[in-house]
């Protein structure tokens, strides 16, 4: 089989696909922030636009192999439920923590919590898509009504889809990605090796540098009982 008839029976990835490794994200993210039983419809919505919706929005443009705006809209009750155990899983009394949607501790948590996931899915797109995008600082709005959002770059056919997640407590949320229409065509094999988790390096690193301190202090110790044993 010729090169040429071998990228033509390559598998495309479209804007679906993309949008699928974004839902991951969101997952894993909130799965690691406490938040352990999220879960999104298997249906996606398309839609003409993307907006912040009530009660408060996040959003994060990102550029670089291909262009586009993500939209996470929380509820009050989806918001204050992954607020609260995220601040639990850190350690955080339950007592001490914020009453309200609208206080700004519980949208500063919203804000980091959308840069984790842009962030994970950035790295997923880098390395499952081999190109590489940029994502801007994380922008949050308590809003009690609908504001539309137009993205501050051109697209090449713009798509809109939204996604909806539940969580534990079966609050809602909704995930809004816009994107360039564009398909990745894989031309030729390449590894797709298992991608690292940066926690994980850092574990690692972590024990080889407490292995080495033991084994300095063995080594110390067996030096000293040596130096006994010679009366020295």
């Amino acid at each position: 089989m010729t090169p040429l008839a071998t990228a033509r029976r390559s598998r495309a990835v479209t804007t679906e696909e993309v949008l699928l490794i974004l839902c991951h994200s969101v997952t894993e993210v909130l799965s690691n922030a406490g938040n352990k039983e999220v879960s999104y419809s298997p249906m996606v919505q398309k839609i003409n636009k993307t907006c912040l919706r009530p009660d408060i929005g996040c959003f994060v443009l990102f550029d670089g192999g291909f262009s586009g705006l993500v939209i996470i809209n929380f509820t009050a009750d989806s918001a204050m439920e992954i607020y609260r155990k995220y601040m639990v899983s850190m350690g955080m009394p339950a007592n001490e923590l914020a009453h309200y949607h609208t206080a700004d501790e519980v949208g500063n948590v919203m804000g980091e919590v959308m840069n984790q996931i842009v962030g994970d899915f950035t790295n997923k797109v880098r390395h499952q898509l081999r190109t590489s995008i940029t994502q801007s600082q994380p922008k949050m709005m308590a809003i009690n009504k609908q504001v539309q959002i137009s993205v501050n770059t051109t697209l090449d056919q713009p798509q809109s889809r939204r996604v909806t997640f539940s969580t534990e407590d079966n609050n809602i949320f909704y995930l809004e990605l816009s994107m360039d229409k564009t398909e990745f065509i894989k031309l030729h094999d390449f590894d797709e090796s298992e991608l690292e988790d940066p926690d994980s390096i850092i574990e690692e690193n972590r024990e080889k540098e407490e292995k080495k301190v033991r084994d300095q202090q063995a080594g110390n110790s067996d030096h000293d009982d040596l130096m006994n044993d010679l009366g020295i």
